[in-house]
């Protein structure tokens, strides 16, 4: 990504957040009901697509809460007494006698996922929390636990003790396609129920944001404002069923600038599950290191180009060095779907679960072959 960007969570998560707006006025254009306009339809695929949105939001708009998370006065006594351990200033000359670390606090967006009360968000929501509230759409409040979160997808799911509630139907985020118009619902500056509509304006975007070395990005990008709030909120198509959850936003300013990302449905299924069945998300890992094919890496490498992800290391003992994939294997296709780029590899192994096998297709010396590669979890 461009070093002019650079790139922060958009949840509010404990910072205090300067908002700076610009708005261009314009002359509205005076339009009687006698002559106003039909509002026009376009068809693409099977679904006519109508440019206002008013039943995508009232379908999705009761299944996004807001959630606030707290740190209570022992936890931050904990992190105070960590900080004084890790800060050799602080530990020898400490605070001031009776200081009171102050908690932090902050708030973001969340999907309730079952009617039974289990709701998605973003690990940077809760993660530096063990207090929590949710306010649903309809103003009921409630306290809420946390099931489980992983820093590695910055996902999160959290609980609460609530029955018949009004779960968003889930979409298909394989099916989105570059163009198509959504909507981001969520909370922005503690502004509920919130909708802004955009498109989707590329996928499998790897942003280098979540900084772990196992991290696994491949956003859904769009240009639907999403600002701090946002985070754990619902990105939908226009009939109202969840794609993607709204994690993050390319900024030079703190507020949106003009794109934001979303994890893709698909991928917050299977660690949702995970995370709900058993407290962590149980990650595949084929065990390799790969990187983009082009031009110059066909060059190095000494082969022909093609589309693709190249294998430049396998790790011993690793699903794939069993199985029988080696260096220099251009992996140009998985369970048939093209691979063109890293993250949607990541992605769709990711997806699976232990123990699932999926099928590469890669070019070997010229030659296209397809091998089966049973997931096993990381052995290093």
């Amino acid at each position: 990504m461009n070093k002019f960007w650079s790139t922060i969570l958009a949840g509010a998560v404990g910072g205090l957040v300067t908002f700076g707006a610009a708005k261009v006025l314009e002359k509205p254009q005076v339009t009687t009901a006698a002559t106003a306009p039909v509002a026009r339809q376009v068809n693409y695929g099977s679904a006519p697509v109508p440019f206002d949105f008013t039943k995508a939001a009232e379908r999705s708009m009761s299944a996004v809460v807001h959630i606030k998370a707290s740190e209570s006065q022992q936890l931050a006594r904990q992190r105070q007494q960590q900080q004084r351990y890790s800060d050799p200033f602080e530990y020898f000359f400490g605070r001031s006698f009776g200081y009171q670390p102050q908690p932090r606090s902050g708030t973001g967006s969340g999907v309730i996922y079952t009617s039974d009360g289990y709701i998605l968000t973003n690990n940077h929501v809760v993660d530096f929390a063990d207090e929590f509230e949710v306010t649903l759409h309809d103003n009921r409040e409630y306290k809420a636990r946390l099931v489980g979160r992983d820093d590695n997808t910055d996902m999160a799911v959290i609980k609460i003790d609530a029955k018949d509630l009004p779960a968003i139907e889930l979409g298909n985020s394989d099916d989105v396609k570059v163009g198509e118009w959504v909507l981001a619902v969520g909370n922005p500056f503690d502004l509920t129920s919130t909708v802004t509509a955009g498109i989707v304006s590329a996928k499998a975007r790897d942003i280098n944001i979540i900084k772990s070395g196992k991290a696994i990005e491949s956003f859904i990008q769009t240009d639907a404002a999403v600002n701090p709030g946002n985070s754990g909120g619902a990105l939908v198509d226009v009939n109202g069923r969840l794609i993607g959850i709204n994690s993050a936003i390319a900024t030079p300013t703190g507020v949106f600038a003009g794109y934001s990302f979303a994890i893709p449905v698909n991928l917050v299924k299977r660690i949702a599950d995970d995370l709900i069945n058993y407290g962590e998300y149980r990650r595949p890992y084929l065990g390799v290191d790969i990187a983009p094919m082009d031009s110059y890496l066909a060059e190095q490498m000494g082969v022909n180009y093609v589309p693709g992800v190249a294998v430049v290391k396998v790790y011993p003992d690793g699903s794939a060095e069993k199985y029988g994939i080696k260096i220099k294997d251009i992996v140009t296709k998985i369970n048939g779907r093209n691979v063109t780029n890293t993250s949607e590899l990541i992605e769709q192994v990711s997806r699976s679960k232990l123990g699932e096998t999926v099928t590469l297709t890669v070019m070997r010396e010229g030659k296209e072959k397809d091998i089966p590669v049973r997931l096993q979890t990381r052995t290093q």
